[in-house]
């Protein structure tokens, strides 16, 4: 492929305007864009404005716009680009991905690709066009460039320092994953505003069908590296339930600008599943505004039968993420030594601190590039992938059928356990 240029379709969320937060070599520098005309159409451009306006190492995109509500038929027949760009407006999202790879057009979307179960057919449908029209649709999946998931990984998959993971249950499962969201964020001082939608949970999806989905991406990842899961036999759904973050009137419309009534805003999710007969528990959480010098916080734990390894968020880390080890037996923390030591050739600076009966992995500022240039890392990759199609990995389609999965049915089993449709 001689050239890249992107379209970005009906950008819902803000995800797609960090797609184009860098400039890229052998990228087009045109971007075409195809929306309904509306507030989220003019918040992408701004944000592409500011882009192209800030003084420090400026992008230089230009775009043309096509606005009207036959948008998605119109980029279709026009195909000004080679590579759709989607994110938000999950509810359709799929339609619109599948239009994308059946035009032979590559597609880069952000999560959730579905967020209902009733879809799993559709993503299958739409992944198997993918790979008859010799295209590929990539699923932004930036906690994986996050540092400490990636020496967390590294160490999770050393038998020296791990061990083998146990099996765990339902009660105490072998990995258990907190995610904690804040609904009101500040910045500046001014509340950063979210769309209505946002708060539709059959347009938006709920916790664990949403940012859920990089928790279950993580632990296929981590555990499995460079496998492919069979969702059909290797995931047993065990438990879910769901619950409201209860919302005033005052408060919907300092969030989104909009006069509106409370609400309950079922945005919490608690799911526990076995991957491979490894019990598996997530809490996906949304709360309305961070304590003051708090933040939105990760807890991710892997239980071995020789260490623990934790990634921890909390006020003791300063709200950023640090990696620790604990150690079940003396040998595991020499190993854990002989581990870092050697990956310093990979990341020099990487050091241990040892605390009372666990050890901190310390990790210099340089590694911590934070969650905005995650995306830039993802898309380089997918344009590596691009260039070069044979590297792009076997199992990733199957894991994207299999975290699917998981987030939408253990959407549906939290209805069932409390007694919805």
């Amino acid at each position: 492929m001689n050239e890249f240029r992107l379209i970005t379709l009906d950008p819902g969320h803000f995800h797609a305007a960090l797609i184009q937060k860098s400039m890229y070599e052998g990228v087009s520098n045109r971007v075409s864009v195809y929306a309904p005309l509306g507030p989220d159409l003019i918040e992408h451009l701004n944000r592409i404005a500011r882009f192209n306006l800030r003084a420090q190492n400026p992008t230089a995109w230009e775009l043309n716009v096509q606005t009207g509500p036959d948008f998605l038929e119109r980029m279709i027949a026009d195909a000004p680009g080679n590579i759709v760009v989607l994110s938000g407006r999950n509810r359709a999202k799929i339609g619109r991905i599948r239009a994308s790879l059946e035009a032979g057009l590559h597609v880069l979307a952000d999560k959730p690709w579905i967020i209902r179960s009733a879809d799993l057919p559709g993503l299958e449908a739409a992944l198997a066009t993918a790979t008859a029209k010799g295209v590929i649709g990539y699923d932004i999946m930036t906690e994986r460039f996050e540092i400490t998931s990636i020496l967390q990984r590294e160490l999770v998959n050393d038998a020296e320092v791990f061990g083998e993971v146990l099996p765990g249950s339902p009660q105490e499962p072998a990995v258990y994953m907190e995610s904690v969201h804040h609904i009101l964020k500040l910045v500046a001082g001014v509340p950063n505003l979210r769309p209505v939608w946002f708060f539709d949970v059959e347009e938006q999806g709920e916790a664990l069908a949403d940012v859920g989905t990089h928790l279950v991406d993580l632990v296929q990842w981590t555990l499995f590296p460079e496998q492919a899961i069979d969702y059909r036999a290797d995931i047993r759904m065990t438990a879910a339930s769901r619950w409201p973050t209860r919302m005033s009137a005052e408060q919907f419309r300092q969030v989104t600008g909009v006069a509106g009534e409370g609400l309950d805003y079922y945005c919490n999710t608690s799911v526990t599943y076995a991957l491979r007969g490894i019990h598996t528990k997530f809490d996906v959480l949304w709360r309305w505004e961070a304590p003051e010098g708090t933040g939105d916080t990760h807890y991710a734990v892997y239980r071995g039968s020789k260490a623990r390894v934790e990634v921890r968020q909390g006020e003791k880390e300063n709200y950023r993420p640090e990696l620790y080890v604990v150690p079940g037996h003396p040998p595991a923390a020499e190993a854990l030594r002989k581990k870092v030591a050697a990956l310093t050739e990979q990341y020099p600076g990487l050091a241990l601190e040892e605390l009372d009966g666990e050890i901190r992995v310390t990790i210099p500022e340089r590694y911590r590039v934070g969650h905005e240039a995650h995306f830039a890392q993802v898309t380089n990759q997918f344009f590596g992938y691009l260039q070069h199609p044979d590297t792009f990995p076997a199992w990733e389609n199957p894991n994207m059928l299999a975290k699917y999965y998981v987030s939408t049915m253990g959407v549906d089993l939290s209805h069932s356990a409390a007694g919805q449709d």
